[in-house]
């Protein structure tokens, strides 16, 4: 049976060593707590207060595209019952895409950021990454759209930045104030008709969004323009008529 001495200085400097430790943890987390939380800008204010307003508005907002199989549709029925919309598109389809993205913005919806690849494991590697995903996703809209150094301004995390999930929430935290350097604000949304979830029918899709924004003012609804999942064009005009049946008026993101 062997025992273990240590002596005194050794204790010592494991204690001093510890002490350090734990102070730079402190140090750390009240950093970030000051990042996340004070000097907030104009804009995130008025993004985040949509979901405290008492006004019945729906901010329809669409996710992951442009594809072919969806977004065209989407913007024929937005056109048809004339709203406008926000679409936070993914650089890498808005290069594949062009023209989808061009008549969008031409048709007044909000082009919106959502990354270059969509890859968390990438965009939370390191922060030059999580920047490039941001202005290249710009540059490829700009070139789209013909506008020369357009700045989206407004972005949507990957599955949001308020996910029930703990995996990359300290990088989300991190990457708010990286937003921040770039004059950027993030929104999620509080009402969605769950299409990327699974397979639901179409009226299932509206179940979904009428018992999601069931007592709630303003929505900032969640959909997608892709039919990886399920498809939210099949049901968009009947969640555009149950809205203003139920008082809603539209509104996208230039509103603010």
């Amino acid at each position: 049976m062997h025992i273990l001495v240590f002596s005194k200085k050794v204790f010592l400097i494991f204690s001093v060593v510890i002490f350090f430790v734990f102070c730079f943890l402190i140090f750390k987390y009240f950093s970030l707590a000051v990042t996340t939380s004070s000097n907030v800008n104009p804009l995130q204010e008025k993004l985040n207060s949509l979901f405290h307003s008492n006004q019945k508005v729906a901010y329809l907002t669409f996710d992951d595209g442009p594809t072919k199989k969806a977004t065209h549709k989407i913007l024929d029925i937005l056109k048809k019952e004339n709203v406008k919309a926000s679409f936070f598109v993914i650089g890498k389809y808005v290069k594949n895409h062009p023209e989808l993205v061009k008549r969008a913005y031409e048709e007044g919806h909000y082009i919106a950021n959502h990354t270059y690849d969509h890859n968390n494991s990438k965009l939370y590697s390191n922060k030059n990454t999580f920047i490039d995903e941001i202005k290249n996703t710009d540059a490829e809209i700009s070139k789209a759209i013909g506008v020369e150094n357009y700045t989206a301004r407004i972005f949507r995390f990957p599955n949001g930045y308020a996910s029930s999930s703990k995996k990359y929430k300290y990088e989300k935290k991190l990457s708010v104030s990286y937003l921040d350097e770039l004059g950027y604000s993030y929104i999620d949304w509080n009402c969605l008709n769950k299409d990327s979830e699974k397979k639901y029918t179409k009226e299932q899709l509206l179940s979904n969004l009428k018992s999601t924004c069931k007592n709630k003012d303003t929505l900032v609804v969640l959909m997608h323009d892709t039919t990886d999942v399920s498809d939210s064009s099949s049901v968009l005009e009947d969640s555009i008529l149950f809205l203003k049946n139920s008082g809603y008026i539209f509104k996208n993101f230039y509103d603010l």
